[in-house]
């Protein structure tokens, strides 16, 4: 154990998280999207929530502060009427974290699934929302 680090960061996902460079891609992926298939490197947290893993994360790394928009959503399919208050939640966890408070890109859903296989890994959650996909970019780690 280590202190100062959730428990909700497991030795794998620690592991990977400082693997990471800078404008390195993870995707926290809800229990719907196609994570096995998808990832270059998978992480189970079944049974966890993307909330409380992004709050944990942000807690350990930036996001990049070099583009305008260093998270991405999984874009609603036009005609879907599916409300997504998990954003919401999200954007409140970022600007709390980070005091960004407009972070976000909407990615359709074809190219958020592209741009996933091209992510670093893929954190495969229980999060039961709809559309709660989430990619984050990582940042440049200063010397304090």
């Amino acid at each position: 154990m280590l202190i100062g680090v959730s428990k909700l960061i497991s030795p794998e996902l620690l592991k990977v998280l400082s693997e990471m460079g800078h404008s390195d891609e993870i995707v926290l992926a809800d229990g719907n999207f196609p994570a096995a298939s998808h990832a270059q490197r998978l992480i189970r947290t079944d049974g966890h929530d993307i909330p409380e893993l992004l709050d944990a994360i942000l807690r350990l790394f930036p996001l990049d502060q070099y583009v305008a928009k260093p998270a991405a959503l999984m874009q609603v399919v036009p005609g879907d009427t599916v409300q997504t208050p998990i954003w919401e939640e999200y954007r409140s966890i970022i600007a709390e974290r980070t005091g960004l408070a407009e972070p976000f890109e909407q990615v359709d859903r074809f190219a958020f699934y592209e741009r996933a296989k091209q992510a670093y890994a893929v954190i495969a959650t229980g999060e039961g929302a709809l559309y709660a996909n989430l990619i984050l970019k990582k940042g440049v780690i200063a010397e304090s």
